[in-house]
């Protein structure tokens, strides 16, 4: 991850949320962003510029940890299945195996409760079946 810079300009955290933003999200990331350019194209530049520019791009957490630390709030926070389904599938992109994704939903449950768990872990089930990951491994060993 690239060091802060408070002299960075809003074009250069633009510019480098992009870049983050393609390498955790890929395609759906973008495609979230440019669904906002006709009702809040501001909206977008923040997600990319501060979102991604700048938080994603913090050093401290490899973007497989903020995966998990995203996972577990969206599903906390529950209504948040659209960010859901792109998160899952950047956490799969940053390395997340689908066995850890589920183990981290199966977790949250203890925390925000068993209906948020289960909205998520269904997200999670038409994530791995279009990247065809079903069936997900049984119990964990050990």
């Amino acid at each position: 991850m690239a060091e802060q810079a408070a002299w960075k300009t809003r074009e250069e955290r633009h510019a480098r949320g992009l870049d983050v933003l393609k390498s955790v999200d890929g395609s759906v990331g973008e495609k979230v962003v440019d669904s906002l350019a006709d009702v809040s194209p501001e909206l977008g530049r923040q997600v990319v510029g501060w979102a991604f520019g700048e938080m994603y791009d913090r050093p401290g957490l490899v973007p497989r940890d903020r995966q998990l630390v995203t996972l577990g709030v969206l599903t906390a926070l529950g209504g948040c299945e659209p960010q859901l389904d792109v998160h899952i599938n950047a956490a799969l992109n940053t390395g997340l195996s689908p066995e850890e994704i589920t183990e981290a939903l199966l977790h949250a449950a203890v925390y925000c409760g068993i209906p948020k768990a289960l909205n998520a872990t269904f997200v999670a089930k038409r994530v791995f079946g279009e990247r065809g990951l079903l069936p997900v491994g049984g119990e964990p060993t050990g």
